[in-house]
């Protein structure tokens, strides 16, 4: 067993040093040696969320290419330039709601370089704000009704007998997210030596070609001319996340079918599970019963998230070449990936020693079940996936017997991937810092990102605690 556990970790730390697809591919290593090797029984692929996460940045990446985008980060844009002062509090939340808008902390690329201009240029250290801008912009993702981990989060707890809607869970997620946000903010206010007072900063002024680069051009998205069809691309998108906070607020709004389920405890019958009677259709006294059950959120959302993807095609004339090529769609893409192979060998682990975790590990957890979010947080600073994490995590923790409110009170611990600063948000954030304050330290974790990001998610959780107590 810790064999088999070493080259799980070993599978995603490899994979984590190679980033992007690597993730999910070398996890195909891992599954090879568990269930060839060793001969664990194969887990289950999580084909639901990664559905959904197909349907949702196929309808953003079409947003995307219609100039819909471009729209959203000018409005944020003409926000930051009117209150520059404090763009230390303003630019986090720009790029925390820009996530939640779209499900995905990849939008802020065109952002963060605005962010850092319009601090250098108002003579605020720019990793004030750069730092918790990125933190933000992965914060987001538990905030999103369309985002992998949110959905996630509903579904499995829905299969584990915790009804919660996504507005339920937003309900909760988003005022605790964004008050670890603004206190991350505050912490950052007066983070460093003033610009002024900065000896390094003062060196580089110095150098000719130095302050060329760092005052020589500004970055704005102003002077970008949003066509009508741009617009109407949002309005649809936004038209759409209505829809889907209105049924899955309003569930008996759907339409309900007629479907044979297995009966709970029923005997195997002529060598088949009643789960594999139920599947074949079979409807057997004491073994499966006819059930009234409802359309499923989780198609709800894709059905809807690919229509108003065809209809900013038609409509918008967003080019679907444009959308496989941007940011987003890419980005969505790469995240299937991941989850895919994360998702399906922690899913190929746990499932086989279940048991023995239930027996060793309930005892501690019933005791202190709070103590789940380190574990949530220890997995996504190796898998840097917030979905992979809740979707190979959280069946484990139901299996343990952790109420799904203190679950949803730890559900902002699923963020911890800027503990290593290799996610690409924040590199590419030290990248368009051009005054070189914003950095990843000598000792790789002294860097830009950790402060507020353990503010943030610290301050989360323990609000999010709280919210969850009092509302269940």
């Amino acid at each position: 067993m810790i064999i088999q556990l070493l080259i799980v970790l070993l599978a995603l730390y490899v994979g984590s040093r190679y980033g992007s697809l690597a993730l999910g591919a070398i996890s195909g290593i891992g599954l090879v040696i568990l269930v060839l090797g060793f001969g664990l029984k194969p887990g289950t692929p999580p084909t639901d969320v990664i559905y959904i996460i197909i349907a949702a940045v196929t309808c953003a990446g079409m947003m995307q290419a219609s100039g819909g985008m471009d729209w959203l980060i000018q409005i944020a844009e003409r926000l930051l330039r009117k209150h520059p002062d404090h763009i230390t509090f303003y630019a986090p939340l720009c790029t925390f709601f820009l996530t939640v808008l779209v499900g995905t902390g990849h939008v802020v690329y065109t952002l963060m370089p605005i962010i850092c201009d319009i601090s250098l240029k108002k003579g605020i250290r720019p990793e004030r704000p750069c730092g918790i801008a990125s933190v933000a912009s992965q914060v987001g993702i538990t905030c999103s009704p369309i985002a992998a981990a949110v959905v996630a989060f509903t579904t499995i707890s829905a299969a584990n007998g915790f009804n919660i809607t996504i507005p339920q869970v937003l309900m909760v997620s988003i005022p605790s997210c964004v008050i670890g946000i603004l206190m991350a903010s505050a912490c950052s206010y007066h983070r460093g030596l003033d610009l002024d007072k900065d000896p390094k900063f003062q060196a580089r002024l110095k150098d000719p070609e130095q302050y060329e680069y760092m005052y020589g051009d500004t970055a704005t998205t102003l002077n970008k001319e949003i066509s009508k069809d741009a617009k109407r691309a949002v309005y649809i998108f936004l038209a759409a996340l209505v829809v889907i906070v209105i049924y899955a607020s309003f569930q008996n709004l759907l339409p309900s079918y007629d479907e044979i389920k297995a009966i709970k405890g029923a005997a195997d019958w002529n060598g088949l599970t009643p789960a594999q009677v139920a599947k074949a259709g079979l409807l057997i006294d004491g073994v499966t019963e006819l059930k009234n059950q409802p359309l499923k959120m989780n198609l709800v959302i894709q059905i809807i998230m690919i229509s108003a993807a065809a209809l900013m095609i038609i409509f918008c004339k967003a080019s679907p070449k444009k959308a496989v090529a941007g940011a987003v769609w890419q980005s969505g893409m790469v995240a299937v990936v991941a989850i895919y192979g994360i998702a399906w060998l922690a899913d190929t682990y746990f499932g086989n020693y279940m048991s023995f975790m239930q027996e060793n590990l309930s005892g501690i957890v019933s005791q202190y079940p709070w103590t789940i979010a380190f574990a949530f947080f220890a997995v996504s600073v190796l898998i840097n996936s917030q979905g992979a994490v809740v979707v190979s995590m959280l069946p484990l923790a139901y299996s343990l017997g952790i109420p799904g409110p203190v679950l949803l009170g730890v559900f902002p611990s699923v963020y911890g991937y800027f503990f290593i600063p290799n996610y690409p948000s924040d590199i590419a954030t030290v990248n368009f810092d051009r005054s070189g304050t914003t950095v990843i330290g000598k000792y790789l974790l002294n860097h830009s990102f950790m402060m507020p990001g353990l503010v943030s998610v610290i301050t989360a959780t323990i609000v999010s605690t709280i919210l969850a107590r009092i509302i269940y």
